[in-house]
């Protein structure tokens, strides 16, 4: 089965204008009838530093979810963050950005790595107890810009830790860094062989012209989880480097009938969803 996990939050975040509360709600009702594995609805940031995302409560509480068959997820900075969406029965899912780059993580989060590592503990706990699926994503997984080491053995080492911790979704992103089709596939092999039972994903950040080799190199090597942005908007606009597009979701969708897997979104309601992106970002 793959799993494609849809996220608006990344488009948004990286608009400087504020897309109306509104219009908000009407893109994600319309991507959550759409049949996708999982939305990612919004994030509890700081609105001082993403303003875009200040209204995530607000838009939570309108959201229609009496159609729809996709995980909720949001996306959070801390355990104040992941307690109060641990008490929302309309979440499923809390992920939160880990990195073992601790120039990114001091970029993007404030953050040392000890630091870090204690907010994805208290996460994976809070989680836990209130019945909660966590997801930990690894930035900066395949290397960094920053000079901040980096190795294949190196990931390996900090992915036992967070499965010891009790990860078991740990999709990995580049964020803003280009990666060779040969890399991505050396590191999910290698995944898939030292993990087995544990689920690992694909959040690229890759130009237009070069996403379909890469999808394809993961997605030899066994990953059946990608995240993907209508239209590719978005990326991290903390990094301090320039941004790469997100994973497209019309070149995922593409690519999963070229292979001949069955249709499983309801085309109608994606084609809608298309038009409201393209409405909303303008």
């Amino acid at each position: 089965m793959i799993k494609i996990i849809e996220s608006p939050r990344e488009g948004m975040q990286a608009v400087e204008r504020f897309i109306p509360t509104e219009d908000k709600v009407r893109f994600i009702n319309s991507l959550l009838r759409a049949g996708f594995h999982t939305v990612e609805l919004g994030s509890i940031v700081n609105p001082k530093v993403i303003p875009q995302m200040a209204d995530t409560l607000e838009i939570i509480r309108k959201l229609d979810f009496s159609f729809s068959i996709s995980d909720r997820m949001v996306l959070v900075m801390n355990a104040k963050g992941a307690a109060l969406m641990a008490g929302l029965h309309e979440i499923d899912t809390i992920s939160y950005p880990f990195s073992f780059s601790s120039s990114f993580l001091m970029l993007n989060l404030r953050s040392t790595i000890p630091q870090a590592l204690k907010r994805t503990q208290e996460i994976l706990d809070i989680c836990e107890n209130a019945g909660k699926k966590a997801v930990i994503y690894i930035s900066y997984a395949f290397g960094n810009p920053y000079g901040d080491k980096w190795s294949l053995e190196l990931l390996m080492e900090w992915i036992w830790k967070l499965k010891n911790m009790g990860a078991r979704v740990i999709p990995l992103s580049n964020v803003s860094v280009e990666i060779s089709d040969g890399l991505i596939h050396e590191v999910f092999t290698a995944l898939r062989k030292e993990f087995p039972g544990m689920e690992f994903g694909l959040h690229l950040h890759t130009s237009e012209d070069e996403w379909r080799s890469k999808v394809d190199a993961a997605y030899q090597a066994g990953c059946r989880r990608f995240d993907t942005v209508i239209n590719g908007y978005g990326g991290c606009p903390m990094t301090g480097k320039e941004l790469l597009g997100n994973l497209m979701t019309q070149n995922m969708v593409k690519y999963l009938k070229e292979k001949g897997f069955p249709e499983y979104l309801n085309e109608n309601v994606f084609q809608e969803s298309i038009r409201i992106a393209e409405d909303i970002y303008r």
